[in-house]
């Protein structure tokens, strides 16, 4: 898959998470993938529910070492 744009959020708590995703994916062209990391275990719901209600489509999401890791294609 490619990234355009990796977004580090890791430490910081709800709402911030989806603050800083809703910033950098506003930086991106329709089509873009956004690539999210989160320690935030609420990111999970957070960012679905977001992506869902902002026309984006998360593409995928895995935990890695307790980082939460999303991609999101910018509609």
């Amino acid at each position: 898959m490619i990234v355009d744009k990796v977004l580090d959020a890791k430490g910081l708590a709800c709402p911030m998470p989806i603050v800083k995703t809703k910033k950098a994916i506003n930086e991106l062209e329709s089509g873009q993938v956004l690539e999210v990391h989160s320690t935030d275990k609420g990111a999970k719901n957070d960012l679905t529910a977001w992506a869902k209600s902002s026309g984006h489509e998360l593409l995928k999401h895995e935990e890695e070492n307790n980082v939460l890791k999303f991609w999101l294609k910018k509609g």
